[in-house]
């Protein structure tokens, strides 16, 4: 009996955090800036536990039965509350409130867990065993649950049915305590009686939670999901709509198929037709390998190497029909080398240089992509530069964000590049800028391979020119350390959304 309470110790653990992280991420995906996303649901949910801590005082009479009662509640309040939080987004105006109000509930229901536990285990072991069992095996169950979480949970399962599966595990602990104390329970045909029916509503959430969140998303994007996934690091939904493929990137849009050329063409070509030599590429982000498309039509490219976080991302890319006709199979051209890892980290680890640099990663909506775009970063990048090569850098929108846009030319200049800024007007996103830096002059290319539906060199020099709404206005620096870049950028769509 001993070892199976402290397992039962170490499964509501794993099960209470895991309720709080899913949160956390699918607050982080469906609102970004994960940083705000996870403090404020750490502090709500740590604040809630202490209210149920405070609650378990006014438990006095049959503690078994209500501890009981509390692991089924908090099964189907834990388990189906990611269900809830995807329809809340996509039916109501009500997200937020329905966020921090399961986040309450939950901690409170958890919070008063381990007390009544405790009080449980008090007349059955010392109180010095039952502080440091308890507790012991509280802190074990707790970084279970954060090693599964993004490592097994997310890729396999998915925030919905993760959630479900530790529903169900907080119910069976539930059960099987009632046959645990089957003794001090009398009357506990109930509470097993509403356990199996807890059991079959979470069954029921793990046989029809996909149908649902797919239901709910659809609610959420103007066009039919033809793909949705969850990786270690974030939520990929492709849409479809006649022959306009979309892809959306936790609630982002990252490309339209019918005008993603545009943007593409205008990443690569003016910065890598300019550059003295093209033998070896390096492409930082741009996981679809859209750019890399781009890059192979020059004949004198020998190696791109691509360096992306997520490898869900890429493997989707390398094997998905539809995105790899898009694609042109360029991650799997055998002058592709596909790399998974932090781009902050491989540079920092690696010290090949490369004649062009494509930087194409999201926009800086948050801290850890905010990290990618400050004088840090690169300045690392600039390492990696061969003689006479020119880096490439996607830069937001200099119409909607021009802040933003600006603080990352001066970021480039403050790592000790020089810059030349550019736009493009793409439909899907309107105007879109772009840098490209480097050490030497920069000259418009005479000449662009041939392929291209958009750019001609003819066009390429009318791309630095700025009208008066988007030209350069006063920003500071993105610092690792000091990121305002990521205060523009909320700041700047905040005020469009308003």
């Amino acid at each position: 009996m001993p070892v199976a309470l402290f397992l039962s110790v170490c499964l509501i653990a794993a099960c209470g955090l895991i309720y709080e992280l899913v949160a956390g991420a699918l607050a982080s995906y469906l609102l970004g800036d994960s940083v705000t996303q996870f403090s404020t649901i750490i502090g709500t949910y740590l604040f809630a536990m202490g209210i149920g801590s405070w609650l378990s005082r006014f438990v006095v009479r049959g503690v078994i039965a209500r501890f009981v009662l509390i692991e089924l509640i908090v099964g189907v309040v834990g388990g189906l509350s990611s269900l809830a939080l995807f329809l809340a987004f996509a039916y109501t105006e009500a997200f937020r409130p329905t966020l921090y109000g399961l986040v309450l509930v939950i901690g409170i229901l958890v919070g008063l867990e381990i007390p009544l536990l405790m009080r449980i285990l008090k007349d059955r072991f010392s109180f010095k065993d039952v502080v440091a069992n308890v507790l012991t095996f509280d802190y074990i169950g707790a970084l279970v649950a954060s090693l599964l979480f993004p490592l097994l949970l997310v890729p396999r399962l998915g925030l919905v049915r993760s959630a479900l599966l530790f529903g169900v595990i907080n119910v069976l602990v539930g059960l099987w305590s009632t046959w645990l104390f089957r003794h001090e329970l009398p009357r506990r045909r109930w509470l097993q009686v509403a356990g199996l029916v807890a059991l079959v509503v979470l069954g029921g959430g793990l046989w029809k939670g996909q149908a649902i969140t797919t239901l709910a998303e659809e609610g959420m994007y103007a066009d039919p999901i033809i793909l949705a996934k969850d990786t270690r690091y974030q939520r990929i939904v492709l849409t479809s709509w006649k022959d306009d493929l979309r892809l959306y990137l936790n609630g982002h849009l990252q490309f339209a198929s019918r005008d993603e050329y545009r943007y593409h063409e205008a990443l690569v070509h003016p910065g890598l037709s300019a550059a003295r030599a093209r033998g070896r590429v390096l492409v930082l982000g741009g996981g679809d390998g859209l750019a890399v498309r781009e890059i192979l039509r020059y004949p004198d490219v020998q190696q791109v190497t691509l360096v992306d976080l997520d490898e869900g991302m890429t493997a989707l890319f390398q094997t998905h029909p539809r995105l790899t006709a898009l694609n042109a199979q360029a991650l799997n051209d055998a002058r592709v080398q596909v790399v998974n890892a932090d781009a902050f980290t491989w540079l920092d680890t690696h010290a090949a240089q490369y004649d062009f640099v494509v930087i194409d990663f999201p926009d800086p909506s948050n801290y850890h992509v905010g990290k990618l775009y400050t004088s840090a970063f690169y300045r690392l990048v600039k390492q990696h530069l061969a003689p006479g090569g020119f880096l490439a850098v996607q830069s937001t929108s200099p119409l909607f964000a021009r802040q933003s846009f600006w603080s990352i030319v001066a970021t480039l200049e403050g790592a000790g590049l020089r810059t030349w800024p550019y736009h493009v007007y793409v439909p899907s996103f309107g105007e879109w800028g772009f840098v490209i830096a480097g050490l030497d002059s920069y000259a418009p290319p005479p000449g662009l391979p041939d392929g291209l539906r958009y750019l001609t060199a003819a066009t390429v020099p009318a791309l630095f020119d700025f009208p008066a709404d988007m030209r350069r206005v006063p920003a500071e620096p993105n610092r690792l350390n000091d990121q305002v870049l990521v205060r523009y950028y909320e700041h700047e769509f905040d005020a469009i959304n308003r």
